[in-house]
């Protein structure tokens, strides 16, 4: 059995490595056109900050690591066209310019993303700069020591966790987003208020609400960030508005969504036969909302590569969705979520919708010290099932929001999670989860 694997960062990474593991004796080929592989970009504000002392330290694999367990590792390899008919893709060799075509019997395609790039302008000046891979990484390292005034356009996670570490290397920094609010597509309000208090009260210019017109520039670098209410000074600015699937490849081929996305099935199967994709060029099942949605999460990639090698020969192990868990740590604020936040589930399902937000020492006040931690559940009030939930303390109890991950890809209720049984030590706990007290909130008032 022959594969061919086209892209190898985090779902190609672990296609070939499980696939080398289950089939040994299978030929693996992988056509990567950069010059690395497996780099954990989500890493990159923790090396800008100083966090990570080297940004090397982010690869987890490496080609020579790959070629030594059996897999052919082409680097600097793009591939050009892929003919599904005949089983044939169209390479070109970026170091000498040579194009050669080359067969397979299976074909995974984890192409992954790129970052949304709208056309600006002034946008091809000097010092506008994206996030998203190694090279990336070392050019706004580098490009930071001599910047003053840094401008991050998006306040998703990599813009907020980039903006706090430019702050941290002591520059003025202004994080601007069209949103209201900051992380508004994983958190509601009331936790976007403290992470935004603590941007503020660290000397971070939050700009909400703006939508970014122009750039400005002098002697071909960029000088200025003009939005639609005001202009900003800039030295450096960072991209930080979003992922596309990278599927110009496929386009037209595959079935995909409008967004290009590959449409893949529970086996991660395409529209084509022995043609398998993950990863973010891909669509994922989201459970909360039972639908399919584009959600690029390296946590995905991960998955959605292990399983394509456990079903490149036939069917065995199902995707199980995903319920889009993640957590961010803002200066000393600990923050997670998973599933649907009040605010989403109410602007993209027919949910009727229910929440509550507790809070609680997370352990017993006869204990030396304790800390609060303030906790929200999202519920449909007519099937009583959990669709989400967000958590924010001092203290990391981000781990809740794992757990609540289980409790929403199988489908529990508020009054099963109310009595779901949980451990209780005075170190750790109190006699009551504070999952449970949020549900029990639910049944108290009658939601």
């Amino acid at each position: 059995m022959k594969v061919i694997v086209i892209g190898c960062t985090h779902a190609g990474t672990a296609a070939v490595v499980n696939l080398k593991e289950l089939y040994p004796e299978s030929e693996v080929v992988v056509y990567e056109r950069n010059d690395n592989i497996s780099f954990l970009s989500c890493g990159i504000a923790l090396s800008v900050g100083g966090v990570v002392t080297e940004t090397e330290k982010l690869f987890y694999n490496s080609p020579e690591k790959l070629n030594s367990i059996g897999v052919t590792t082409k680097m600097k390899h793009d591939v050009l066209d892929i003919d599904f008919n005949n089983k044939i893709v169209k390479v070109k060799d970026l170091e000498d310019d040579s194009i050669f075509e080359d067969n397979y019997d299976k074909l995974v395609l984890t192409l992954g993303s790129w970052p949304i790039v709208p056309k600006f302008e002034g946008g091809d000046l000097e010092n506008i700069l994206l996030c998203k891979n190694y090279h990336h990484a070392k050019e706004i390292e580098s490009r930071t020591n001599n910047a003053k005034n840094i401008v991050v356009i998006g306040a998703g996670y990599i813009g907020v966790e980039l903006a706090e570490a430019f702050k941290t290397k002591g520059k003025n920094v202004t994080l601007i987003d069209a949103e209201e609010r900051i992380m508004s597509k994983y958190l509601d309000k009331e936790f976007t208020d403290i992470a935004e208090a603590e941007f503020k009260d660290h000397g971070i210019n939050l700009v909400l609400g703006e939508k970014v017109k122009l750039f400005k520039g002098e002697d071909s670098k960029v000088t200025h960030v003009v939005t639609e209410n005001k202009e900003y000074d800039a030295d450096l600015v960072v991209l930080c508005i979003g992922f596309k699937p990278s599927t110009s490849l496929v386009k037209d081929k595959l079935e995909t969504l409008e967004n290009g996305a590959i449409l893949i099935d529970e086996y991660m199967r395409t529209s084509k036969e022995d043609v398998f994709a993950g990863g973010d060029c891909c669509i994922v099942k989201y459970n909360p909302a039972n639908d399919n949605r584009y959600i690029p999460l390296a946590t995905n990639a991960v998955r959605m590569g292990t399983l394509i090698a456990q079903n490149i020969i036939e069917p065995k192990l199902k995707y199980m969705g995903t319920q889009g868990t993640s957590g961010i740590k803002i200066y000393e604020k600990s923050i997670a979520s998973t599933g649907l936040t009040e605010e989403v589930a109410k602007n993209t399902t027919n949910f009727n919708v229910g929440a509550v937000v507790v809070k609680d020492n997370y352990r017993p006040e006869f204990m030396p010290t304790y800390e609060e931690a303030s906790l929200k559940l999202v519920f449909d009030k007519d099937t009583r099932r959990v669709l989400g939930g967000q958590i924010i303390s001092n203290l990391d109890f981000t781990q809740f929001m794992n757990t609540l991950s289980v409790v929403i890809q199988n489908n529990m209720t508020v009054e099963e999670l109310a009595m779901t049984d949980f451990f209780f030590q005075p170190h750790f706990n109190k006699p009551w989860s504070l999952l449970n007290i949020a549900a029990l909130e639910v049944l108290k008032n009658n939601n």
